[in-house]
């Protein structure tokens, strides 16, 4: 079977309409008040691996429902107006959310070069996935 479109050509695709941070500025920006470092990941990246430090988990398959704020699943952190630098393992997920984040509109979007594994291997500071709170 063949495709009209592969991943890779999605990819391609997105990379060329969205905004992609360097790992040197996204570490700058690890500390700025305005910057919020979403991570896409599925939990259980995140458990194994950590994740960026005072960063928010949102799914990927719940991210355009969390964004948009007509939807009963919509997170406020979407529309505070900060910037939002996406992340996942390598950047492809990461490419393709926030080019869909971008065209519904979100302001501030952009993503991670290379992602988490690049911010990895650069030994940026990693954190572990913060435990759940147990319900009292």
């Amino acid at each position: 079977m063949k495709l009209k479109l592969g991943y890779q050509e999605l990819i391609a695709q997105a990379m060329a309409q969205i905004d992609t941070l360097s790992l040197a500025r996204a570490h700058a920006l690890l500390n700025d008040e305005n910057t919020v470092f979403v991570d896409i990941r599925d939990i259980r990246e995140l458990e194994r691996d950590g994740m960026i430090p005072n960063a928010i988990h949102a799914p990927r398959g719940m991210l355009e429902f969390w964004a948009d704020p007509d939807s009963p699943y919509y997170r406020p952190v979407f529309g505070e107006g900060k910037r939002l630098v996406l992340y996942c393992a390598s950047a492809w997920r990461s490419a393709l959310a926030t080019e869909a984040l971008q065209k519904m509109g979100v302001p501030g979007i952009c993503h991670l070069d290379g992602g988490f594994n690049a911010w990895k291997k650069a030994e940026l500071p990693v954190v572990e996935k913060p435990a759940k709170p147990q319900p009292s």
